[in-house]
């Protein structure tokens, strides 16, 4: 049984405080970053055409994280991937 670890997700300005297995932080920290950069270069290319304010992108972009780190733990139920 893995440790559990909280940890906090720093995405567009934002902390996300997080209950995690410990083998899962390596994982979502590399994704919170790939967001990162996904939500500044979206914000670059669309920013004035876009028609969803800044939290629904944000929030659009904090569920893929949810469910890309379920794929890679093999894991399809989201609500163990993390909890606060």
């Amino acid at each position: 049984m893995s440790e559990k670890l909280k940890i906090k997700l720093s995405i567009a300005n934002r902390v996300y405080p997080l209950t995690i297995d410990s083998k899962q932080e390596e994982g979502l920290r590399k994704a919170a970053q790939k967001i990162d950069a996904m939500i500044k270069q979206f914000e670059q290319s669309y920013s004035t055409a876009y028609q969803y304010s800044f939290d629904e992108r944000l929030d659009l972009l904090l569920r893929y994280l949810t469910l890309e780190s379920a794929v890679d733990d093999g894991n399809n139920d989201d609500s163990t991937v993390c909890s606060s």
